[in-house]
């Protein structure tokens, strides 16, 4: 059995599917199972004990267009597939598997392409986005509910040992207890202020805590005020690290102080507590933190929020107020009740 998930959305989506992998493979033990990711997610899952392969979609470069087109549908059909699982929505996904020839494609009612796929299940929009990505399997006879569903990312040795000469270099030693923040989102509004991380950092580096920032290459003017702002006694790893240095970057830290982010979905997937900040999104949309070990901060008294599903460039009503009237000292509470009851001794999980 040749099976592909499609999931060409963005890095936290993918990280939100990775049950589905652990589904199938539960079902077909057998089975050689390719993830179809755009290229940024590919590197989260190079050590993934459910993926055999990764077929690379740069949608928004090479692959684009009808040129595009038509070159990644060869590639899909050279791989003989004889199944394919659509958890990207896209009217693109639904042609190029049926262009393909993939004879069994299962995707949601709600896709865009949804009527060229003969097996469809609908797609629950009050449910969390991992259960609503699990549910697509049962239109193949697995039941969703079946095991208990965590995200799973891996670090590669390699990317561990970059990130172990990373730390070296900065004088980190091997005991030195750390904390992870990531300030930065694709989306501004969904940024918790750059006075209320730098707060943060300060204060937990006055405890005694080794402070990394993390984030895209993009972030860095983020991540540098941020740092600035609290004298420099952050380590920033912004611009040092690909996708997959990150998840073995936070594979090393006690706690992730974050916003609605993939940074959160990773460190979820790395069995990390997490201090999540929400302020335009709200985690009943689906894209909270999948962990019993993970607490949101926000404001439930603004009838403004949620305002969006991503965020956005500003704010619509020019006020921000869902995240400048957030306080560090809340987040700080946060991070010390999870700090203080952490699990020292995790399952850890890594790659060759």
């Amino acid at each position: 059995m040749r099976i592909v998930v499609a999931q060409t959305s963005f890095l936290g989506d993918v990280v939100l599917s990775t049950p589905v992998f652990a589904a199938l493979k539960r079902r077909w033990p057998e089975s050689h199972l390719t993830a179809w990711l755009r290229p940024e997610a590919a590197a989260v899952l190079a050590g993934h004990p459910h993926v055999d392969a990764v077929l690379v979609d740069d949608k928004r470069g090479a692959d684009r267009g009808l040129r595009g087109l038509m070159r990644l549908r060869a590639r899909l059909r050279a791989e003989r597939f004889d199944l394919a699982v659509a958890l990207h929505k896209s009217l693109r996904t639904a042609v190029l598997l049926a262009l393909a020839g993939v004879p069994r494609r299962v995707g949601f009612r709600q896709s865009a392409g949804w009527f060229l796929y003969p097996e469809r299940v609908n797609r629950d929009p009050t449910c969390h986005d991992v259960e609503r990505n699990l549910s697509i399997v049962s239109a193949l006879g697995i039941d969703p509910k079946q095991g208990s569903p965590r995200l799973l990312v891996v670090p590669t040795s390699s990317a561990c040992d970059r990130v172990a000469a990373l730390l070296r270099e900065a004088n980190v030693g091997e005991q030195q207890p750390l904390v992870g923040i990531a300030p930065g989102s694709t989306w501004a509004t969904k940024r918790w202020t750059v006075e209320g991380y730098a707060e943060a950092v300060r204060s937990l580096a006055a405890e005694g805590y080794g402070v990394l920032l993390f984030g895209a290459p993009n972030e860095g003017g983020i991540a540098d005020r941020v740092n600035q702002m609290a004298g420099g006694v952050a380590l920033n790893l912004v611009g040092r690290t690909d996708v997959g240095m990150l998840v073995a970057a936070i594979d090393r830290v006690q706690v992730l102080l974050c916003n609605d982010s993939a940074p959160m979905h990773i460190a979820v997937a790395r069995d990390i507590p997490v201090v999540a900040v929400f302020g335009p999104t709200h985690p009943q949309q689906g894209y909270g933190p999948y962990s019993v070990r993970a607490t949101v901060v926000q404001r439930d008294d603004l009838d403004c929020r949620p305002c969006g599903r991503h965020g956005a460039a500003v704010c619509p009503i020019a006020t921000h107020a869902c995240m400048v009237g957030i306080n560090a000292a809340t987040v700080l509470a946060a991070a010390r009740r999870l700090l203080d009851a952490r699990v020292v001794a995790r399952p850890h999980l890594v790659a060759p």
